[in-house]
Formats: structure tokens, sequence, C-alpha cells
């Protein structure tokens, strides 16, 4: 029987490869990322997350950090998680089915300049696909964050951040961190840090 430290040590590893990976082969694609989120922000618009599970806490863990602070003192920035309100959630998913859960909220908040930014391990969630096609019909850009597959999402998205690992968690420890990579360089921008 594997210990829990022997059980740990090869859960850390692992994530410590994928994260080294991740380094190595996403960091051009992540800073895109925080430029498109900087665009969107100083022409007025706003940055809308959906994602399901572990994806719903993360990108409302995010929206918050946008919202609040992350680690330095500046003006809030307008980060709306669709997942938030499980009144709305159950209501939409209820009338009009679970796969619409984003779309309801995104055609009533999302407008033209607004960035949607989708976290989805398969790639293949039918309410996040369906939010993506909804943005591109609404006139906002996607940023799509998956597992390695990506998924038919990534083909939906204007940019999409694959993490190199097939293992849901590790795949969701990837996006936060690269969430947290973004979050940092918006932080330090909006602070008005130059480099």
């Amino acid at each position: 029987m594997t210990s829990a430290s022997e059980r740990a040590g090869v859960a850390l590893r692992a994530l410590s490869a994928a994260a080294g990976r991740a380094a190595a082969e996403l960091s051009a694609d992540v800073g895109r990322y925080a430029d498109l989120a900087i665009e969107t922000l100083e022409g007025g618009g706003r940055l809308l997350f959906c994602g399901n599970g572990g994806s719903a806490a993360t990108v409302e863990h995010i929206a918050t950090e946008y919202l609040v602070r992350f680690q330095r003192e500046r003006e809030p920035l307008p980060a709306i998680a669709l997942t938030a309100g499980s009144a709305l959630l159950t209501a939409a998913a209820n009338d009009f089915g679970y796969d619409q859960v984003f779309v309801r909220s995104l055609r009533a908040l999302g407008r033209a300049g607004d960035l949607l930014i989708v976290h989805s391990t398969s790639g293949a969630s039918p309410n996040c696909l369906a939010a993506a096609r909804t943005a591109r019909e609404i006139g906002l850009r996607t940023v799509a964050l998956t597992g390695a597959s990506g998924g038919e999402l990534a083909g939906l998205a204007d940019l999409a951040i694959l993490a190199p690992a097939d293992a849901t968690a590790t795949i969701q420890e990837i996006h936060l961190a690269i969430e947290h990579a973004v979050a940092d360089h918006l932080d330090a921008h909006f602070a008005g840090e130059r480099p």
C-alpha cells in the first residue's frame, strides 16, 4: 500500500513536471492572453469567465482577484464570473437546459468589446461550447483554457491555451497558475508599474 507521503510526492512531482512543460510551451500564449485582457479593459470592456465544477471555482476566484485586488493596490477591474449565483444557474438549467446556463447570462451581460475566458479541462463541455459560439455571435473575443487535447473548444476560441496534462486536477492547477500569472501582470499594469 502506498503511504500518504509517497502519494503526495508522486502528485507534486507530476504537477512540477506539467508546470515545467507549461512554462516552456505556453508562456507566449499566456502573454497574449494578458495583452488581450489589458486591451479589453483599456477599451472599456469587461472580463467574463465561465467553467464547470473545479473550473467554476477557479473562475470565481480569479474574477474576485480583479474586483478586489491581487497583490497591489489599484482600482477594481470589471470581471464577472458567469458561474456565480445558484438561483440563476438552476433557473436557467431548469427552463432552458444546462447547456444554456452561460448563454443566458452572456446574452444579458456580454457586449462587443468584452473578453470571454472559458475554462474546460476537456474542451468538450456543451455549456462552454455554447458560450464560445454565443460570444462569437455577439462580438466578444474568447480565450479558452483547456487540457492537452483542446477539444472542440480550442477551435472556437480566438486564443486557446492547452495545459500539457491529461489529469483533470493537474490541468486545473495549471489553469490557476496561468490565471495568477495574468492577474499579476494586469495588477502591475493597472497599478502603474512599468517594466
